[in-house]
């Protein structure tokens, strides 16, 4: 039988800075992905309003692959994102938490891109767009509040920003549930730049500390 290394179970020889780095770049990635779809597909809607139609009428019609592209790209993102988190776990039980509601975020908005029941006014079948965004409102809320004690830890500016993210999801989403349709474009916008925030944030932590595990002797891999 092969001798076991020991240092290979010694948590200080398994990080992958590499590893890290990589799936910090694939979550701003998938951020800019998401930022890119909402600005570029407007422009291949007819008569498309950005303060009154939402993301979701992006996402349905002949323009379709557009905003399906992008969110695509988005839950590349969010997924990268998550295994950047299990990987460099910087909690406990709540951290873990985050981790799987970052993972739900990833396959909801999947869904999302890939169900087009929303903005073509067809009710037909089963409709359950309004309950992935009622999850999705929920996720938002749940990684900022699990993972924000981690990140104070070791980047104080991160922990400040995902409460500031935060804070948006918990105010807006109830106010975008239940208002009227004059304005709920430039709501829900708004919340999609805080889910980016969300996402950038971790994802430059990942990076950050990915990057200091080739100046640290005790860690190594790659």
């Amino acid at each position: 039988m092969a001798q076991i290394d020991r240092e290979d179970f010694d948590p200080a020889h398994r990080k992958r800075p590499v590893l890290m780095i990589l799936l910090g770049i694939l979550g701003i990635a998938g951020c800019i992905s998401l930022v890119l779809g909402t600005f570029i597909a407007p422009f291949y809607v007819p008569n498309y309003n950005w303060w009154s139609d939402t993301i979701s009428d992006l996402a349905a019609g002949e323009s379709e692959i557009i905003m399906d592209v992008a969110l695509y790209g988005f839950a590349i993102g969010v997924m990268a994102t998550a295994l950047a988190a299990s990987h460099d776990h910087l909690g406990r039980s709540g951290w873990s938490i985050g981790v799987v509601s970052l993972a739900a975020i990833a396959g909801i908005v999947v869904i999302v891109g890939a169900r087009n029941e929303y903005g073509d006014g067809d009710n037909e079948g089963v409709v359950i767009h309004i309950y992935l965004v009622y999850m999705l409102g929920a996720l938002f809320t749940i990684v900022p509040a699990t993972m924000t004690s981690g990140l104070r830890r070791v980047a104080p500016w991160a922990a400040r920003a995902m409460i500031a993210f935060g804070a948006v999801w918990v105010v807006l989403a109830p106010i975008f549930l239940t208002m009227g349709t004059r304005w709920d474009g430039l709501v829900e916008r708004i919340m999609g730049l805080a889910a980016a925030g969300v996402i950038t944030v971790l994802s430059l932590i990942a990076i950050r500390n990915g990057r200091g595990c080739f100046d640290d002797p005790e860690m190594k891999g790659g």
